[in-house]
């Protein structure tokens, strides 16, 4: 069994397991309008990690890296990438046509602290928990 994400005007409208005979009669039947695609659970950024890794370790077979994001309810499907990805975050973020994700114009510190993003300052805000 297999994922696959249905898309209707460029939008994931479910994702479901089945068998690719399935899908082949959905499609065939008309049963539900739209277009199906295989989606891969273990691939992300257009890399496809071995199942259960912790932390992730890519896949010495990448040929299962399925249209760049798992795809979920809502998410995005360019045609022209075959890929699956979020909505944009931000306005002042930009797509990565070769992950496709998207990122700031301003790249996250890396150290232990946690950031969320300020449009407005166009900069990270250390996260302050609420106590």
């Amino acid at each position: 069994m297999s994922h696959f994400a249905r898309v209707k005007n460029g939008v994931v409208q479910e994702v479901i397991v089945a068998e690719q005979e399935w899908i082949d009669w959905a499609v065939s039947t008309g049963y539900k309008d739209g277009n199906w695609y295989q989606t891969s659970y273990n691939t992300f950024g257009g890399v496809h990690y071995e199942p259960n890794s912790n932390p992730k370790v890519a896949s010495a077979d990448q040929s299962q890296a399925l249209r760049m994001n798992f795809a979920s309810k809502g998410m995005l499907y360019s045609r022209e990438g075959d890929a699956f990805y979020d909505a944009q975050p931000y306005p002042s973020w930009t797509l990565n046509t070769k992950t496709y994700q998207w990122e700031p114009p301003v790249a996250q510190p890396d150290d232990d602290k946690e950031y969320s993003w300020n449009e407005e300052t166009q900069s990270w805000d250390v996260y302050t928990r609420p106590e």
